[in-house]
């Protein structure tokens, strides 16, 4: 007799936590998704359902598969996994898990969910990231985002993060998350940085009581 999983009957759809990279159709007029692992190649919405990546006709999640959607129970999880260098432009995830679900002791894998929140990291100089620029490489059709300020973005083709959530839909809300901060100093800088800042700002000082000595005819300086 084959044994049958233990079903749940919840009151309320469970809420996980993933990773994913933010993607931009070429076109501009639509926003998604795509993993960092398995289902990277195949973007998928706000709201979407579950498709096996191996092009079997069954059902995900099949227990017999490792396909479906994956998240993790909590989001100090989740946030681990951005530690590692390969995901740190990746951003975190809120969902909600709908349809038929398996559980795990760390998480879930299952057939539908509901992207509720998405938190974008800083830019790479530290700064709260308002846009989500062209990262160089992307999927056929799609150009994966990755986070930048104003700064930094360049030339790269951005869009805001708020017009990121309008394409994508369906009441998603991206934040930003807030930049590193420094125990007692600036966000992002430790006592070297602000040390180096200081000996510019003086140099800059410097030359500019110099010019204006040579302009005014002061030489006394």
């Amino acid at each position: 007799m084959r044994r049958r999983l233990p079903e749940e009957r919840p009151t309320e759809p469970p809420t996980g936590y993933k990773i994913a990279r933010p993607v931009l159709s070429h076109d501009g007029t639509r926003a998604a998704f795509t993993g960092v692992s398995l289902g990277a190649g195949q973007p998928y919405g706000v709201l979407d359902e579950a498709r096996c990546v191996y092009g079997r006709r069954h059902s995900a999640p099949h227990r017999r598969c490792d396909c479906g959607f994956h998240c993790v129970h909590d989001r100090a999880t989740a946030e681990g996994l951005l530690c590692t260098a390969e995901h740190r432009k990746a951003v975190l995830l809120e969902v909600t898990v709908l349809g038929v679900y398996i559980r795990f002791e760390r998480g879930f894998r299952y057939a539908r969910q509901r992207v509720r929140r998405a938190t974008v990291p800083p830019c790479d100089c530290g700064a709260a990231a308002s846009l989500l620029a062209d990262a160089g490489w992307g999927r056929p059709g799609w150009l994966v985002l990755e986070a930048a300020c104003g700064r930094c973005r360049g030339g790269r083709r951005a869009v805001s993060v708020v017009e990121f959530a309008r394409l994508a839909g369906e009441g998603l809300r991206v934040d930003a998350a807030a930049p590193p901060a420094s125990p007692g100093g600036l966000p992002g800088l430790g006592m070297p940085e602000l040390m180096a800042e200081a000996a510019l700002l003086q140099a800059r000082l410097d030359w500019f009581q110099s010019e204006l000595a040579r302009l005014t005819g002061d030489q006394r300086g």
